[in-house]
């Protein structure tokens, strides 16, 4: 028996949780659970609360073994998982914001996602009128030395982006702090999600960072899917998987030339632009819609490949194998650009791995892990691909490892267009009239997507807990500008390329 199953086996097992278990367990196991985490035995995937429980996913780093546990809050608190381990911190935070419970002995008591300017206090708790006052200062972490100064950037930035605000404190020009402060984009999808159909709530998932449509509606409807056990058609699942490797390849091929345009090599971003344009163009002529937004569905998927998909789909790779080799070789033969990424943003390995940090930032420093090959959820399963890893951890790891996923994209995408079975693109979906409850992760373009949710016996969302890979993300991003210059900044937050909006919920 593994350590996290050992966790869960030591609770109360929930019944009609699937497809892995989760236990109601006692405080001492709680703080075992910490412990494994502390020691680099499990990896935290996910960490959220209701309004008199919280909820921990753990990823068993032997052998990829999943457990949920859930540990009842009957005096509004719980022990910190923070405290021992520091990636929980700005999860913890946030549940203090969204729940009002309060984590025994956290190192950081400062709001996360709450701003002092929501209407009302708690939302997922129990939920009040804020009190009159306005917003409140927000006390950045100080940093001691001769000669230091604070910079100030966003959240408003000089671009169609996001907000975020990033306060650097530098020696001149070298960043010595950078700390994050986020949460300008919380559209509060958790509250909304709460008594919707399965339907309406698939849609709210897709909508939660709209580069990842794809990917967090397939969390969503696969752990539904897990929940009541429906099956799910074969040629619909591929479907699903076409789409996801589309956005995949899209993401990255915008993402490689953004961050060469960083660097002031704009010849790539055009070129990488238009390759991005043409996947695009290809999605919007086989499903409908540019970014494929409201084609996953609970069951299946809204439609079918469009006639002449398959042919669209087959000119796209063979334009993107013609074009992007050499847009390769033109990167890795520009000295000035090398000489911009080679070195800049790292972030080591061991960093990654207490992180449990996932996608391209991940395995960039040698994170091997890829929910696709570690699941092997439909179709994954029959399907041929490599999963690339390096590990400088640097700028030039990142866009390599982007370049490899490219090319394993194309190569998915060929064998998904060759063996696409025939059949119904969605199966009948029926609640089973019973309190179910499901969890899934699936594999975006940034990294693992976690979805849990719990549905009522008369069909709807009574919860849902969605997790963006960028949680474990945005705080290794501060690990790696430091050391480096202000002026790369741009080229490591590209390089990481997190999300504001999935992040912000």
């Amino acid at each position: 028996m593994t350590n996290v199953i050992a966790l869960v086996e030591a609770g109360r097992r929930v019944e009609h949780h699937r497809p892995w278990p989760r236990a109601e367990v006692s405080a001492e196991t709680w703080g075992r659970a910490v412990a494994e985490l502390e020691a680099g035995r499990a990896s935290l995937l996910g960490l959220w609360g209701e309004p008199s429980a919280v909820h921990m996913v753990l990823l068993d780093a032997s052998n990829h073994d999943v457990g949920v546990i859930s540990l009842t809050c009957a005096d509004g608190r719980f022990p910190s998982v923070a405290a021992r381990h520091a990636p929980a911190d700005r999860l913890e935070r946030t549940i203090r914001d969204l729940t009002g419970l309060v984590p025994d002995g956290a190192r950081d008591d400062r709001p996360w996602l709450d701003h002092g300017r929501w209407r009302i206090t708690r939302p997922l708790g129990a939920a009040e009128a804020k009190p009159s006052g306005g917003a409140g200062g927000y006390g950045f972490l100080a940093a001691e030395g001769e000669s230091l100064h604070q910079i100030p950037v966003g959240p408003v930035h000089a671009g169609i982006i996001e907000p975020g605000h990033f306060r650097f404190t530098a020696n001149g020009e070298t960043v010595v702090r950078l700390e994050e402060r986020l949460g300008y984009v919380h559209k509060g999808i958790e509250a909304l999600m709460a008594g919707s159909d399965p339907a309406h709530a698939a849609r709210l998932a897709g909508r939660l960072s709209g580069d990842s449509t794809v990917a967090f509606a397939l969390a969503f409807c696969r752990a539904l899917e897990a929940a009541w056990q429906i099956a799910v058609p074969e040629r619909a699942t591929w479907l699903r998987a076409l789409m996801a490797e589309l956005e995949r390849l899209a993401n990255h091929f915008g993402d490689i030339g953004a961050i060469c345009n960083d660097a002031s090599f704009a010849i790539m971003l055009a070129h990488c632009t238009m390759l991005r344009e043409r996947v695009l163009r290809a999605a919007a002529t086989c499903f409908g819609h540019r970014l494929m937004m409201d084609q996953v569905l609970p069951g299946g998927v809204a439609a079918d490949l469009k006639p002449g998909g398959s042919d669209e789909l087959r000119v796209l790779l063979a334009f993107a194998r013609q074009t992007f080799p050499a847009l390769v070789e033109l990167y890795d033969r520009a000295a000035s650009l090398q000489d911009r990424t080679v070195g800049t943003g790292r972030v080591t390995p061991s960093l990654v791995e207490r992180f449990g940090c996932g996608g391209y930032v991940g395995r960039a420093a040698g994170r091997a892990f890829d929910a696709r090959r570690a699941f092997r959820y439909p179709p994954y399963d029959r399907l041929l691909f490599e999963v690339p890893t390096l590990v400088e951890g640097d700028v030039n790891a990142r866009i390599w490892i982007r370049i490899r996923e490219v090319e394993q994209s194309l190569r998915l995408i060929d064998q998904l267009l060759s063996e696409l079975p025939a059949g119904e693109v969605r199966g009948d979906v029926r609640a089973p009239g019973q309190t179910r409850e499901g969890v899934a992760i699936v594999e975006g373009f940034r990294g693992d997507v976690l979805a849990w949710l719990r549905l009522d016996a008369d069909g709807v969302v009574a919860r849902c807990h969605l997790r963006d890979p960028s949680w474990f993300q945005w705080p290794l991003l501060e690990a790696a500008i430091d050391g480096n210059i202000v002026a790369d900044f741009p080229l490591c937050n590209k390089s990481f390329n997190c999300s504001y909006s999935g992040h912000d919920l």
